[in-house]
């Protein structure tokens, strides 16, 4: 196990994409924290961070919580 730093931040997240985070974090027993970066983690190596039982949680989380959001989407974003 390697040994790491990690440092408090403020991140602004859109609030349904939150949602279905926090809802998958507590699914998978983990933090939300530990969950970005293990996508991230993931995503810089070009590899899914999800099975597919979890990407069906996702899709069901998403419709919890109304998240019609896609990745085509993300550089698309504007505040209120």
């Amino acid at each position: 196990m390697k040994t790491v730093t990690r440092t408090q931040t403020g991140l602004r997240v859109e609030t349904r994409l939150l949602k279905v985070l926090k809802g998958l974090a507590e699914h998978l027993d983990m933090s939300t924290a530990e969950l970005i970066e293990g996508m991230a983690l993931h995503c810089f190596e070009g590899k899914t961070p999800f099975s597919e039982d979890t990407l069906g949680k996702i899709e069901a989380l998403k419709g919890v919580y109304d998240l019609d959001l896609t990745a085509e989407d993300s550089h698309r974003l504007r505040e209120k």
